[in-house]
């Protein structure tokens, strides 16, 4: 007896009805979502609202903890050197700013807007120093223009110790952010728009002022925006060759550190994390107004050779790439030299850190298992987490919370967090107490810190995939997670590669968010860089300061050895898409 079949049962399960069945098919997945993003949530109240009120709360304190509202804030700000210090940051930050948009502009020009040779060399020479600790263009600048320095006549009698060290050393640190940036505004241009501009018979410099500028604002003003939050934000810089010039990181550092006074120091956090979060704010909007400035039917602009216009592109790159490298080389050199400037004999005696450190190799050693846990712990964190947000629809408000949560922590300077560290981790009472002064803490503080670029690219990555790959694998009936794991993770392969080199460089870099949190067992490489050149042993902390380089540049290359081949392994299906 043959039996029939239902219309149901002989309605093909098509991609269509899937879409209207996901919900039903997702019912069993759902409380492992609603637990990752509750576990992201308290993960980021836990690493940065719960230190950033923290440090609120005391900031309305004195020193015995009594409550005094808004004293210590009319007392700061009463303060002449203290309230210099507000002015001091915002002016260096303005003025770099536009020294490095101007210059950066320039360098992007010319990477992609003309036909120079030598393209992909003078950009890796310009991202060179954002593998490095900002302390490293510091001491370089000590040794170029220093009281002994090679070329210290060349500044004609003015010192390089205060705001012009602090210009040239952060300028130099801040520009490959600046450039990334630039190079992504204007490597995007529609050239329909300077083919009208030709056909029209506009002269170059009114299509440059008419067409390229205004293409190019919404990258100029985002390069303005991270340049400022970088350079006021930074520690290292200021503190190695500022001299007397205060600013208001080093003030924290002072109050903190030297004078014990944690709620001036607090006061201080809370001024410097205003601006920042202005910024970020203004950023997010900007990054917005990038994205809807995007056409599908934009053509992409592929200069044409233009002999002058080349070659001055070359002369540009060539002066200022020359200059990074003449920084970068001699701290290398610097750190060889028997002993500056009297015996310029090349040796390796600097390198050995158990004979001219208190801490030996220890700092090194405690700064690559920093990058390692933080590199495979965040990365997995991120990826999971981004996921759940991605992944957890019918969670709208908590995926709101927890995305606003993983925004937020790019707006926190270093600074600002390693301090809300202190008053949270570090109060009696608070069961995690004992995680104060542990590699434990100083993973979490970097994780939290540089979550947000790590949360964006792997979200960007998540909605590359195809919405069919999903729908395919619940049509044979694949659980969400073994999806997860068999095609998802697979497919998002290069983006998971560049979060861990991202979250591992920046933790073995990093000085200001880890500044207040370690301990005689978990002190960093950078922090003994600053220690040693704080102590006059500035040889040292330059061989400490191009080991943490080299390693960031190894590990870096590394990733574009192991990302071109996870990109032919594992994006084959972007061709047939």
């Amino acid at each position: 007896m043959m039996h029939t079949l239902s219309a149901r049962q002989r309605t093909p399960l098509t991609l269509h009805a899937l879409k209207g069945r996901l919900p039903a098919l997702l019912g069993g997945e759902r409380l492992g979502l609603l637990a990752l993003l509750l576990l992201g949530i308290l993960l980021l109240c836990l690493g940065l609202l719960g230190p950033l009120l923290a440090m609120l709360q005391k900031s309305l304190q004195d020193a015995e903890g009594a409550w005094v509202g808004v004293a210590n804030f009319r007392h700061y700000l009463a303060e002449p050197a203290l309230n210099r210090a507000i002015g001091n940051t915002l002016w260096l930050g303005g003025i770099i700013t536009v020294l490095v948009v101007t210059i950066a502009f320039g360098y992007a020009y010319a990477l992609t807007r003309t036909c120079m040779p030598a393209k992909g060399l003078f950009r890796l020479i310009g991202l060179i120093p954002i593998l490095m600790p900002s302390l490293l263009p510091a001491i370089s600048l000590v040794y170029w223009f220093g009281n002994q320095g090679m070329a210290r006549d060349l500044l004609g009698g003015q010192s390089i110790y205060g705001p012009l060290g602090i210009v040239i050393g952060l300028g130099f640190w801040c520009f490959p952010h600046a450039l990334m940036i630039l190079v992504t505004a204007l490597g995007h241009s529609d050239a329909r728009l300077y083919e009208a501009a030709r056909v029209l018979g506009t002269s170059p410099l009114r299509t440059f002022i008419t067409v390229t500028l205004p293409g190019a604002r919404y990258g100029l003003l985002g390069a303005a925006i991270a340049v400022f939050t970088l350079a006021i934000c930074d520690f290292g810089v200021a503190k190695v060759i500022g001299g007397q010039f205060n600013v208001l990181a080093t003030d924290i550092y002072r109050q903190v550190i030297g004078m014990q006074n944690f709620s001036l120091g607090a006061v201080a956090s809370l001024l410097l994390l205003l601006p920042a979060l202005l910024s970020f704010l203004l950023e997010h909007r900007v990054r917005r107004r990038m994205q809807e400035q995007v056409s599908a039917r934009s053509v992409p602009y592929q200069p044409a050779p233009h002999r002058v216009r080349d070659t001055l592109a070359l002369l540009w790159c060539s002066l200022w790439a020359l200059a990074f490298l003449a920084l970068l080389g001699m701290a290398v050199y610097g750190s060889l030299v028997q002993f500056w400037p009297y015996n310029l004999t090349l040796s390796l005696d600097h390198y050995r850190f158990d004979a001219n450190s208190v801490y030996g190799w220890l700092p090194f050693a405690n700064t690559l298992k920093l990058g390692a846990l933080t590199a495979l712990t965040g990365t997995g964190l991120i990826v999971l987490l981004a996921w759940a947000q991605e992944k957890g629809r019918h969670f709208a408000p908590l995926r709101q919370l927890f995305h606003l949560l993983a925004m937020l922590s790019l707006a926190v300077p270093g600074m600002v967090l390693g301090l809300g560290y202190i008053f949270f981790f570090n109060q009696p009472g608070n069961p995690l107490s004992a995680l104060y002064g542990t590699l434990i803490l100083l993973v979490l503080s970097c994780v939290v810190h540089y979550y947000t670029v790590g949360h964006m690219t792997a979200l960007t990555a998540l909605k590359q995939l195809p919405r069919e790959l999903e729908l395919v694998a619940l049509s044979l009936r694949i659980p969400l997670r073994r999806a997860f794991l068999k095609i998802t993770l697979p497919a998002m392969l290069p983006a998971l590669l560049e979060i861990v080199v991202y979250l591992f460089v920046n933790a073995m870099t990093t000085t200001s968010a880890v500044i207040f949190l370690y301990s005689s067992d978990s002190v960093l490489a950078a922090v003994a860089v600053l220690n040693m050149e704080d102590s006059g042993n500035t040889a040292a902390a330059a061989a400490m300061a191009t080991l943490i380089t080299l390693t960031a540049a190894g590990v870096k290359l590394l990733e574009l050895l192991i990302g071109r081949a996870l990109r032919r392994r594992t994006q084959r299906w972007r061709e047939a898409t």
